[in-house]
């Protein structure tokens, strides 16, 4: 069910990587709700194909951008503005890769280097997009950041690794460049922290099954899905939300206010 949250609206979606990302979802129901869209992925993720059946979908163009390259960043927005005829009103930041956990190497005998790189895709990557924005003025008055996290910034999860470090940081940024752009041009910035969902990316954490299945004992109100985070992310770019920035938004049907749950002290007492 639409209701036009978003009419009139323009929107950068980064990360839609196939029909199972958060970030696909986002796109589908930003359409939906009338915002007009332009998408944008890895070169390396583009060369899967996937978003550009996603772009028919939702009638956007696609760019692609590296979003450690301060050029690459650059020249999405620059043409992100020509498209639109003007700033955007809402980001999505979906984007996160632990070279770490793809090379197989354990937490504690990390590969600076590849840490290094992840700390830059995975969360300094909003950095550069919100302050080439910022020089660039592409972002209109009001405007709306969203940037996907984890609750493992806050709490150890052994298996989710450097990622755990990557989110840290990006939580610290999406508040630190929250009060700046809150305070040049009243943009709002946050961090939606989402329950383990079911993603290309999220199921090639190691022991994620066990995690989701354990997840959705330890949640009240089970496990949010993508489709529940879409439709949260919906909201946070509209008007609706205007006066909320800075914040790290738990989106996890209550796992992270949660002790412990009947369910799992049933399932310990067997």
């Amino acid at each position: 069910m639409s209701y036009n949250l978003l009419k009139g609206k323009k929107g950068i979606i980064f990360g839609a990587l196939d029909e199972n990302s958060i970030a696909w979802k986002t796109a589908l129901r930003c359409h939906e709700e009338g915002a007009e869209l332009l998408l944008t992925n890895a070169p390396v993720a583009m060369r899967m194909g996937e978003i550009n059946k996603l772009a028919a979908t939702v009638n956007a163009p696609v760019i692609p951008c590296d979003v450690s390259s301060n050029e690459d960043v650059l020249n999405l927005i620059v043409k992100a503005k020509e498209h639109f005829g003007g700033g955007v009103d809402f980001i999505l930041h979906s984007i996160g890769m632990s070279i770490n956990m793809r090379k197989g190497k354990h937490y504690t005998e990390i590969d600076y280097g590849f840490n290094a790189k992840t700390l830059d895709i995975s969360a300094m990557s909003l950095h550069r997009v919100l302050a080439i924005a910022m020089k660039e003025d592409a972002i209109n008055e009001w405007g709306s950041v969203v940037a996907l996290t984890y609750i493992a910034a806050q709490r150890v999860f052994p298996d989710y690794s450097e990622m755990a470090d990557a989110k840290s940081l990006l939580e610290s940024v999406a508040r630190s460049f929250g009060y700046h752009y809150a305070a040049k041009k009243h943009v709002r910035i946050n961090t939606i922290s989402q329950s383990p969902t079911r993603t290309t990316a999220g199921s090639g954490v190691k022991g994620f099954d066990g995690f989701i299945t354990y997840a959705e004992k330890m949640s009240p109100l089970g496990n949010a899905s993508a489709d529940d985070c879409a439709n949260y992310c919906v909201t946070l770019f509209s008007d609706m939300t205007k006066m909320v920035t800075m914040q790290n938004l738990f989106h996890d049907g209550g796992f992270s206010s949660t002790g412990v749950t009947g369910e799992v002290i049933e399932k310990m007492e067997k």
